[in-house]
């Protein structure tokens, strides 16, 4: 029961309901997140830290970066079945529609504020 309570507060935060939405479409760097969500990098890793300790997410690293998803495999059954319900009946608004279109113009951010360039390794 206690998961469940956790599962749900963690999904009750309009912020981290966007974040999550975010992940349903493809994993994301902090960066990322600050950028489609237009908001500070304390604000996009508490988030993602409260919905990864809520058994939603998982992080993988690749180079520089933390990327952020959805964990399928290890997510309990009320949080993957939340997260289908909502994979299958996207919640629909203007601010999720906007959150979408900036994470489509989000950059991955290196150290000093150095865009990711593509095809070069960042090990």
């Amino acid at each position: 029961m206690r998961d469940f309570i956790q599962l749900m507060k963690a999904l009750s935060d309009g912020t981290r309901l966007r974040i999550f939405h975010l992940l349903l479409e493809r994993e994301c760097c902090v960066c990322e997140v600050m950028q489609a969500l237009d908001i500070s990098q304390t604000r996009a890793s508490r988030n993602l830290g409260i919905l990864q300790s809520a058994g939603l997410l998982k992080t993988r690293r690749n180079g520089l970066w933390a990327l952020y998803s959805i964990d399928w495999q290890m997510a309990d059954r009320y949080a993957t079945s939340l997260a289908r319900l909502l994979q299958d009946h996207p919640i629909r608004n203007e601010t999720l529609t906007e959150d979408r279109r900036r994470l489509k113009l989000a950059k991955r951010i290196g150290p000093g504020g150095t865009p990711e360039r593509k095809g070069k390794s960042h090990a």
